[in-house]
């Protein structure tokens, strides 16, 4: 079994910022990729940050420039950082894990979102 957990969000103003993370726990594969999707009302869940093989993270154009994703593997643990936000960008951030075990299965994990809100 594996867990994600995201504490954070909340409420953040207008031009700020906020730095979520994400923990995964349990059976983990070692090679896993690890991002972060959004929601915002109303619209489809989107990438919004994940890691490539290419060596550079990919952005959604919805946050390009604004974005910053990271990662410590030694605590399977994945971050992003938002700034300049403004106040259409509320959305539910989801942390996503997704990895092809030896069997060649593929398997993907959610964590239970993090509501951020912003205010004017």
């Amino acid at each position: 079994q594996v867990h994600l957990v995201e504490p954070g969000g909340g409420l953040v103003q207008a031009g700020g910022s906020f730095r979520l993370s994400c923990a995964a726990a349990g059976r983990i594969f070692s090679r896993n990729v690890m991002g972060w999707y959004r929601q915002a009302p109303g619209k489809q869940r989107e990438l919004g940050a994940a890691p490539t093989s290419g060596g550079s993270p990919h952005y959604a154009e919805s946050v390009m420039g604004r974005c910053t994703i990271s990662r410590d593997n030694a605590k399977n643990t994945v971050y992003v950082q938002m700034n300049s936000l403004k106040p259409e960008y509320p959305a539910v951030y989801f942390c996503n894990a997704d990895w092809v075990d030896v069997t060649g299965a593929y398997c993907a994990y959610w964590g239970q979102g993090t509501q951020v809100t912003v205010s004017s």
